[in-house]
């Protein structure tokens, strides 16, 4: 039986993709079948109801969203059939994950060759509905020349099998043949002039000449035509060699000058980029490899059988550039560094400017030798008119994209939007380019298309899609009568005027404007893509259940949504909100993997705080939101308290009252508080230079461990190691579960005690990457007082202390396998990379793991959360565990992580101080 979903909820979820524009669907239907897919299309035609095909939704022109119904083939319908290696072709579902295909031909020596920026996430179909290219379509071609066969159906049912190349007939195509025997002269004369001319209907593949190829034609139609149900891809050959020659310039023109000189060398790729977009990944996202001096680069990679070929091409390549610096890079780790920063660079584009950097003009391309001239007008296009852009792209394709800072919320913002991108594509036309060079026209750019095109090439638009979808109900509004590019335009809309109240955070990036906030999310769906090669954290509970609304995405959509108010009217409080949220695990792997920066456990607390204020909360709120209380309450009978948790009856009410699944063990009270035991050590040495350990709640009041561990590693590494005389919390249960008020003052009292240390120059060590990570973060959006930012830069794990400690030597671990699971903020927030250093100077066998552990805090162990938690543990954390060798140590520093291994697979697991202190 389909999926198929009308609530307010999923036509939320929907109702945008990765563009501009918001359009609002009435249904979404999830095919498990092609069958289904054909009783969707018939029901569709049988009550005139629209229907727009939709991959992984991330069109940057609007053209995977509409009114009627989405027919979403990335849940169900993204299987690999089956490859052919000898014929090296793949049939594929449309759903089918680029990364997915990619997968499965590797083993076989085989590859897809388009390769987009989305390609851990984006799915065929959608690249064939958008002829997408990438950055290797310089070698590989576009989707459309790698396309074998395609299954599809016409809105009037007819279902074809069409073969790319082979002749085919039917009522229908033979229809079409006879509309392009009307316009031979036109399709002749004004398409495929230059290999990125992916702007209206690709015509020149029906010619007489091209064997009326239906195939390879209807790649690039944007769903308007047909709807498929199937594909057979080309798969090619991957060089087993590669080198990237990085080129410096003093401009991104200059570099796009270069291009000419560059192309007859056979690069595999050669992608412009902007020093902007270099600078906003390593603020956000740490080291960059060294690259040439200069204010934009080419990255020209060349490939391979043999390497001492290619090093001689990339020789006489950098010898024929004009670059005023140049590096070879040839380390792997270092290559995949620079095609990360190329593949997220639409989302750290949006990261460049002051304002919003915002996608509209996206894709433009013109032939490669008009480059620079284009890039130079398209600058001063963009200075007439009091705009900003961060250029990048396929510059050996003549391919460029930009985000340009829009004053789309600003009076007459729409109408400037409007008349930039009349001018810029008349500038594109007047350089033979094209509208869209990879992405397709959509809602961006399809009104546009009479710049580029002669009257009589539209009216041909208008009689295929005649042909093929009379009814107009395929996607319509695109390619053939377009909507206007200004209409159904979403964009920043400010909380003030929409909901009430003050809000609890300050959200520092955005101003202090939620709308702005969770209007960074500009839908490049990196959180749906699969992290388990990466050390991503993003996003544990989408990984376990893989429902949109479980996306970091689908979230912000939601609260966008929320705040614009006119499908989703209850604000804060509304169900389609806290059902969005219930979820979210507060991991923060969106701060870091986010490459727009969106922070759903902020916004989450935010609602949360809002939608209880002045009312009873959920009782897992007062219990296990205010842990730090009770332990503190509770450590003077710890024993006593602890035997009545050992109780089977006292445990299931305790449990009950706490809302917590019965499933889940309770965590025991430490029998002596970590304060407790080092007040009764002998007194430090008080020549020694000082350090504070500070004692979390958890560390304080249940898992002292690894706090006694770490007093002994810092005193053998030379220090005099202090307690504060009074504990002091984080607030982070507090905050998790939006109780901000009391969440403010209790983080306020913690940074007042740091505070006398940090300005004294007295390092601060925290052990649980959680409360270290309040500091460092959530104190100053709680806090407006100098002092919490001062406390967030003199706060320091275990890890970064001992690598900055003179003289310091770690054990010898050589021989000894450890299986390292990060905190999700220490991978998110408060960054690994000084753990990971320390950890392989021990010597021993390392295994990172990505991913979450699926406990975080109270989510894991609260009533309704069980069964997902398990699910993201058994993601990455459990596998790894129980296929660990033998005598392996696992090393985990959060007490969640700890919590879960003990919990679900009984396997005990050390903070790194106890690893340290052996």
């Amino acid at each position: 039986m389909s999926d198929v979903d009308g609530s307010t909820l999923t036509r939320a979820l929907y109702s945008t993709d990765a563009s501009l524009y918001r359009v609002v669907p009435q249904v979404v239907v999830r095919p498990r079948s092609v069958e289904e897919v054909l009783a969707t299309v018939d029901a569709c035609r049988a009550t005139g109801t629209p229907l727009t095909s939709r991959g992984a939704g991330t069109s940057i022109a609007g053209n995977a969203v509409g009114t009627g119904v989405v027919l979403d083939f990335s849940r169900y319908l993204n299987r690999v059939h089956d490859i052919d290696v000898e014929a090296r072709t793949a049939r594929v579902d449309p759903g089918v994950v680029q990364a997915v295909l990619q997968k499965a031909a590797t083993p076989l020596g085989l590859r897809f060759g388009p390769d987009p920026s989305t390609h851990t996430r984006c799915t065929v179909g959608g690249m064939i509905g958008n002829n997408a290219c990438g950055s290797r379509a310089l070698a590989y071609g576009r989707t459309a020349d790698n396309v074998v066969g395609l299954d599809v159906v016409t809105m009037a049912g007819e279902q074809l099998s069409l073969t790319a190349g082979a002749p085919t007939s039917s009522p229908t195509l033979d229809q079409l043949r006879e509309v392009i025997g009307g316009g031979l002269g036109t399709i002749r004369t004004e398409f495929g002039t230059f290999g990125r001319q992916v702007s209206g209907y690709s015509l020149e593949h029906l010619l007489p000449e091209r064997g009326f190829d239906v195939a390879t034609f209807l790649a690039g139609t944007e769903g308007t035509l047909t709807t498929m149900t199937s594909a057979t891809v080309r798969l090619v050959e991957d060089p087993p060699h590669r080198q990237i020659l990085v080129l410096g310039y003093a401009s991104m023109a200059d570099a796009a000058d270069d291009v000419p000189a560059l192309l007859p060398f056979g690069p595999t790729a050669c992608e412009g980029l902007d020093s902007r977009i270099v600078d906003v990944f390593r603020k956000h996202n740490g080291a960059v490899p060294d690259l040439p001096r200069g204010q934009g680069w080419l990255f020209v990679e060349i490939s391979g059988d043999e390497p001492g070929h290619i090093t001689d091409v990339v020789r006489k390549a950098a010898a024929a550039s004009s670059a005023v610096a140049s590096r070879v890079v040839t380390d792997p780790a270092e290559q995949a560094v620079l095609w990360r920063i190329r593949e997220e660079g639409a989302g750290l584009a949006t990261r460049t400017l002051p304002g919003k950097a915002l996608s509209g003009w996206e894709d433009a391309a013109v032939p490669p030798a008009r480059l620079g001239t284009y890039l130079r007008e398209f600058d001063a296009l963009l200075r007439d008119n009091g705009l900003d852009g961060v250029p990048y792209g396929h510059f050996g394709d003549g391919c460029v994209h930009v985000r340009i800072d829009f004053p789309l919320d600003e009076e007459g913002g729409h109408e400037l939007f409007r008349s930039f991108l009349v001018n810029a594509a008349k500038l594109v036309a007047s350089h033979g380019g094209s509208l869209s060079g990879e992405h397709g026209d959509g809602r961006a750019r399809s009104e546009l298309l009479p710049l580029m095109y002669s009257a009589e090439a539209i009216d041909l638009f208008a009689k295929v899609k005649g042909v093929l979808d009379p009814g107009d109900l395929l996607n319509p509004g695109v390619l053939v009568r377009p909507r206007p590019v200004d209409a159904d335009l979403r964009g920043p809309e400010s909380i003030v005027g929409r909901l009430d109240g003050r809000l609890g955070l300050r959200l520092v990036h955005d101003a202090g404007d939620l709308g702005k906030a969770v209007h960074r999310c500009t839908g490049v769906g990196k959180c749906l893509a699969d992290n388990s090669g990466s050390n991503g954290v993003m996003c544990p509970s989408f990984q376990a259940t893989r429902d949109e609304k479980d996306s970091t995405r689908g979230r912000a959509r939601v609260l966008q949504e929320m705040i614009d108010g006119r499908l989703v009217t209850g604000g804060y409080r509304s169900p389609e909100v806290h059902d969005a949220l219930d979820l979210c695990l507060s991991c923060k792997g969106c701060v870091n993997d986010c490459p727009t920066g969106i922070d759903m456990a902020t916004y989450k607390s935010e609602v949360l705080h809002q939608s209880y204020k002045g009312r009873l909360r959920p009782r897992s709120h007062y219990v296990l939101g205010r842990l730090p209380f009770w332990a503190r309450v509770t450590s003077p009978i710890a024993g006593l308290a602890n035997l009545g948790l050992r109780t089977p009856g006292v445990r299931s009410v305790a449990r009950w009252v706490a809302g917590v699944d019965q499933r889940r063990s309770l965590p025991t009270f430490a029998r002596q508080s970590l304060t407790r035991w080092a007040r009764r050590r002998p007194a430090p040495d008080v020549g020694r230079p000082r350090v504070l350990l500070w004692a979390d709640s958890f560390t304080e009041f249940f898992d002292t461990a690894g706090g006694r561990a770490a007093v002994s590693v810092l005193e053998a590494a030379g220090y005099r190691v202090e307690l504060l005389a009074k504990p002091a919390c984080c607030g982070l249960t507090w905050i998790t579960t939006g109780q901000l008020d009391q969440a403010r003052s209790i983080v306020g009292q913690t940074v007042a005690q740091l505070h006398p240390y940090v300005d004294a120059g007295v390092p601060v060590v925290g052990l649980e990457p959680s409360c270290l990570s309040v500091l460092r973060s959530d104190a100053v959006e709680l806090l407006d007082d100098p002092r919490a930012v001062e406390v967030a830069q003199g706060v320091f794990t275990l890890a970064e202390l001992l690598q900055r400690t003179e003289g310091w030597v770690p054990p010898d671990l050589s021989g000894t396998s450890l299986v390292v699971q990060p905190h999700c903020h220490q991978a998110s927030v408060l960054g690994f990379e000084a753990d990971m250093a320390l950890l392989r100077s021990t010597g021993a066998t390392i295994e990172r793991l990505a991913g979450c552990c699926g406990l975080a805090g109270n989510f894991g162990v609260e009533k309704g959360h069980y069964e997902v938690s398990v699910a993201v543990a058994e993601q990455q954390l459990l596998p790894a565990v129980r296929n660990a060798p033998p005598g392996a140590i696992v090393v985990a520093d959060g007490f969640s992580c700890r919590t879960q291994l003990l919990d679900l697979v009984d396997v005990p697991a050390l903070h790194l101080a106890q690893l340290l202190d052996g």
